[in-house]
């Protein structure tokens, strides 16, 4: 982090950008860093991790399409910076509001993104795609050590058997992937959704499982069956993430034995088992 955090400075500096300060505002697999004086965030990730510049062409042609999403820094460049194995990429800083998004403005700002997202050109993989790199990773041991063997095949079982079953229902459009309560800013120009490297293809119903339950009650024209599963699909997944030995999130062991018993539950509810 250290290493990072200085090669944004030097990065924002050779920019013009005063850069004499640095508050890191999130810490898991990707930092996020505000730098001070000329307010800007940045987003690093190891050199390793791809996505960077499809996010940027993204947030471009969605602010063209006056989606509420988060803005590029303009000061600088609109592309990925390189520098000592990180690639940078720089955001306008949005100064939080305490107010709390309700659900009605969260659904219509999820709408107003979908409606954007169905204008833009932009090549996305189909949400399956993310589903089958999840279940790769459960089924890999190396990359999953201290994942027990009953719990693999349950994950393994449900990454599977939901992926055909909502990929065969069709009615795919673009969506943001993960439109979660911690990828909405809440700021005075209103919800800005952030993070567009997970963009993909799919029925709304999985952006919805994502938001809060009181979120799709706001939203026209959902299939309950179908954005149940999809709730069940994504907790499979998160959790999935959450035995891979590289990952950083914050306490994740931890979450990831929660989820597996709330899973199982879930399963057993729906009949899935």
């Amino acid at each position: 982090m250290t290493r990072a955090i200085a090669a944004a400075r030097s990065i924002a500096t050779s920019c013009g950008l005063a850069a004499d300060d640095a508050i890191v505002l999130h810490n898991s697999n990707k930092l996020s860093v505000r730098l001070l004086p000329c307010d800007v965030l940045v987003r690093v990730a190891p050199q390793t991790q791809q996505g960077a510049q499809f996010e940027i062409d993204l947030a471009q042609r969605l602010i063209g399409a006056d989606c509420p999403v988060r803005a590029l820094e303009p000061r600088v460049e609109p592309r990925v910076h390189r520098l000592d194995g990180f690639v940078f990429t720089f955001w306008t800083y949005y100064e939080p509001v305490t107010a709390e998004i309700a659900p009605a403005d969260y659904a219509l700002a999820l709408r107003r993104l979908h409606a954007g997202m169905r204008t833009v050109d932009v090549p996305t993989p189909h949400f399956t795609d993310r589903v089958e790199e999840a279940r790769q990773l459960v089924a890999d041991r190396a990359r999953s050590p201290e994942l027990r063997d009953p719990d693999r095949d349950l994950l393994g079982d449900a990454l599977s058997g939901l992926r055909r079953a909502i990929g065969d229902r069709g009615g795919d459009q673009s969506l943001h992937g993960e439109p979660h309560p911690g990828n909405l800013l809440a700021t005075e120009h209103g919800p800005l959704f952030i993070d567009l490297e997970t963009a993909c293809r799919g029925p709304i119903e999985f952006d919805l499982a994502h938001a809060p339950d009181d979120v799709a009650e706001n939203y026209p024209g959902i299939d309950p069956v179908l954005l149940r599963q999809c709730r069940i699909l994504m907790l499979a997944m998160i959790t999935a993430w959450r035995w891979d030995r590289a990952d950083q999130f914050p306490d994740g062991r931890r979450l990831g034995e929660e989820w597996l018993d709330q899973l199982r539950a879930a399963l057993a509810r729906d009949g899935l088992g």
